[in-house]
């Protein structure tokens, strides 16, 4: 998606510096057109060398090529971030007094406007009376936060954080292709006790879930997401239920899927846990390491397949695999795919760094009986739209869905 992210001249501007990393982040191209009042906050060498693009603001910068025209035209998405006061005035009253307001006369594209100044700014009834204009044009001006502001005041004003900037904006942009849809995720890596101290778990940081999550969001669904010991934070806006071990995992999942059309298990769930849990930490005593007997999880994914409340639910399953002397990475997931009975089964090797704990992701999407459906290499938001563009098409299903 082509992104227009312009910033307005207020101090809230370095909060859109993060909000530039997660658009890119996400895999679009964004284009930065802040106001000469924002480069006074932060420069044109910092939005230019985190956005890959030319930085100006100047109508009278590449006049060439009609960049006043061009910029807005082009642009699948608008966000502006911080909006300060005197830019919602300008915005209100049709001003194209620089590139970003020429921009908002232009774009033809979902806008979205995240105010921040101080809270008597905000409240005054010319900037009331500018945000209701904008709203009634089909501008969408979010409502500024509620805290902290320069120096000790506090109030109405603050700038949202990136992350939910960005959910709304994608939220109103992006394929609403999910709504009113209940989709359930797992996310992260259980871990089984062993003392107070120690358990078994894996690398899992949970950033492919969070990533299905937040694009399921973005486009319309409800989501809940079950999160197993993450090291990332959940995204906004959607509803979050915490677990401990593939037992807890187990019981929450089969619990959350009796009223969901999609289901996903996209958490790394430990295969065993200790048969006993010691009550004080085990103390390394003499040459010999105590010897820890295992016992087996359930199969959580196998459980939702074979439990489905409607025949007619989607259930979605991740295998992070590895190849060995026997088989290769697609072969053990073949042999998985028809064993657990999910209607997708999305494979990511593990090995070599790939995988946990990375930015990125390389995924084969493959059907019941081992066909290969899809394949996406790319960041984990990437791989998570690679995941719903192929759900979209299976619609005709969840359309039959009475959950």
């Amino acid at each position: 998606m082509r992104v227009v992210l312009g910033v307005a001249g207020g101090i809230a501007a370095y909060k859109a510096v993060a909000l530039l990393r997660l658009l890119r982040e996400a895999g679009h191209d964004v284009r930065v057109v802040p106001t000469a009042a924002a480069l006074r906050f932060v420069g044109a060498p910092t939005w230019a060398a985190l956005s890959g693009e030319p930085v100006t603001g100047d109508l009278f910068d590449d006049v060439e090529n009609v960049t006043h025209v061009e910029v807005g035209r082009t642009a699948d998405l608008v966000v502006v971030a911080p909006a300060t006061a005197d830019l919602l005035a300008r915005a209100a009253a049709g001003r194209a007094d620089d590139l970003l307001t020429a921009t908002l006369l232009m774009a033809t594209c979902p806008v979205v406007m995240a105010p921040a100044m101080h809270t008597q700014m905000w409240q005054h009834p010319a900037t009331v009376a500018n945000v209701a204009t904008l709203r009634a044009r089909g501008v969408h001006v979010l409502d500024p936060d509620d805290g902290r502001l320069t120096g000790t005041d506090s109030g109405p004003g603050r700038l949202p954080e990136p992350e939910a900037i960005m959910a709304a904006a994608l939220r109103l942009a992006g394929p609403q292709d999910l709504v009113g849809r209940r989709v359930v995720i797992s996310a992260g890596g259980t871990q089984e006790p062993l003392d107070p101290v120690r358990f078994l778990g894996n690398r899992s940081s949970g950033r492919q879930g969070v990533a299905l999550a937040r694009a399921a969001h973005a486009r319309g669904a409800d989501v809940l997401l079950v999160a197993a010991n993450m090291s990332v934070p959940p995204p906004p806006g959607v509803e979050v239920r915490t677990v401990t071990t593939a037992a807890e995992l187990h019981d929450a999942m089969l619990e959350a899927a009796t009223d969901a059309d999609i289901v996903v298990m996209a958490a790394a769930v430990a295969d065993f846990r200790p048969a006993q849990v010691a009550s004080t930490k085990i103390k390394k005593t003499g040459s010999h390491a105590p010897t820890v007997e295992l016992v087996q999880n359930p199969d959580i994914l196998a459980a939702l397949a074979s439990n489905r409340p409607s025949p007619a639910q989607l259930v979605i399953g991740f295998a992070a695999e590895t190849g060995d002397d026997n088989a290769s990475i697609l072969d053990h997931a073949r042999a998985k795919a028809g064993r657990k009975g999910a209607d997708l089964l999305v494979v990511n090797p593990v090995d070599d760094g790939r995988g946990f704990a990375t930015p990125d992701n390389d995924i084969t999407i493959l059907d019941p009986t081992g066909q290969v459906l899809a394949t996406a290499t790319g960041t984990k938001d990437h791989v998570a739209h690679t995941v719903w563009d192929l759900v979209a098409t299976m619609g005709d299903n969840l359309d039959d869905n009475p959950a």
